[in-house]
């Protein structure tokens, strides 16, 4: 069967040439022939399909890495990474649904501190810091209270402090009456707070020591995340986990671009390389956002020396299957240990619960 031409099967497929040609160097759709001497790609009808199926992909949002994974597994396993892919999506919509309708109320003259819950909530929680079984010292600093909830993870020679005074400077919105309207601007000037923080001891110390950040503020109906570098927020409702911060590192963003993918990223040589934190010199740009609360939720703020060690299934089991968050944080700690402890690791574990 004669083989179309680049532009004709880019037509056909509704993809663009230089789409396909990049296509073509991450491997996910190789001519079937390229001319030795020009280098001019030629495809097979039969590819079509394939391509077809790459568009769609792409038109969900979907990233190169994750399509490349679709494409190669059977109509069934691969119906069910699309399933898996949307309700992620759907999860991070949600949040971004939640920040809207706060904003909206707020524009309008609404009082957003109303919850749209009929119960009232509060928080049942626990935190547990480790210096896990290789690193002579605890870099991390994880913080639990009855309105806040933090993780740090410091890095350099002043890590340790840098990690506590970014959630020292928080701490002070334990004892503040935040209007709602002014939450996310109350967490932001916290941010600024902790910078400067991390700032003063990174002078101090000659060093460029510096520190991520994840922190979640607690109303009464909503939680108000911040978020910089690669530490991580899970959610698990309704029986589901889902990751809802991402990760500011060069690896992170290699996955976006489609340039690696997850499985490569766990060995990648500079997997631990941030491009935001709080330090001298560091892109400190914070990510931001609101999450209604419904009884029932639990939350899990974790450093890397977690995630990058316990797979996904086993932080998922032990969230589910342990009730109180004191045994969680332990049983999760235990976990990172038991897998070689490389890093220093650090948990907290946050119920949303009905008072009684």
């Amino acid at each position: 069967m004669e083989l179309l031409t680049i532009g004709a099967f880019a037509k056909a497929s509704r993809l663009s040439p230089k789409a396909l040609r990049l296509y073509d160097e991450l491997g996910l759709l190789t001519p079937a022939r390229v001319d030795p001497d020009t280098g001019y790609r030629r495809y097979a009808p039969e590819q079509l399909e394939q391509a077809r199926l790459v568009a769609w992909l792409r038109r969900l949002g979907m990233p190169l890495a994750r399509i490349r994974r679709v494409c190669a597994m059977e109509p069934g396993e691969a119906a069910g990474e699309i399933r898996a892919y949307w309700a992620r999506v759907e999860a991070d919509t949600a949040a971004r649904r939640d920040l809207a309708a706060f904003l909206v109320d707020h524009l309008t003259g609404k009082d957003p501190t109303m919850s749209r819950t009929t119960a009232p909530l509060a928080l049942r929680y626990a935190a547990l810091s480790d210096t896990g079984r290789v690193r002579a010292s605890n870099q991390d600093t994880a913080y639990a209270g009855s309105r806040l909830l933090a993780v740090a993870d410091g890095y350099g020679a002043g890590g340790a402090p840098a990690s506590a005074a970014a959630v020292d400077a928080l701490r002070s919105l334990e004892s503040q009456t935040v209007p709602a309207g002014d939450l996310l601007n109350a967490l932001e000037d916290a941010l600024g707070r902790a910078e400067q923080a991390v700032h003063g001891v990174a002078s101090r110390d000659g060093d460029d020591a510096g520190t991520t950040l994840t922190a979640m503020l607690w109303t009464g109906s909503q939680l108000a995340l911040v978020h910089i570098g690669d530490s991580r927020v899970h959610l698990l409702r309704d029986g589901e986990l889902f990751q809802i911060t991402h990760d500011h590192t060069v690896v992170q963003s290699l996955i976006d671009e489609g340039r690696l993918t997850p499985e490569e990223a766990a060995s990648h040589p500079q997997r631990s390389l941030l491009m935001r934190a709080l330090g001298r010199g560091a892109d400190s740009t914070p990510d931001l956002r609101l999450h209604d609360a419904r009884a029932g939720d639990r939350y899990l703020l974790c450093s890397d020396g977690l995630s990058t060690v316990v797979p996904a299934g086993d932080v998922h089991r032990v969230l589910a299957d342990t009730p109180e968050p004191e045994a969680a944080v332990r049983e999760l700690v235990g976990l990172a240990n038991a897998s070689g402890g490389p890093d220093n690791v650090s948990c907290v574990v946050a119920d949303v619960v009905a008072q009684a």
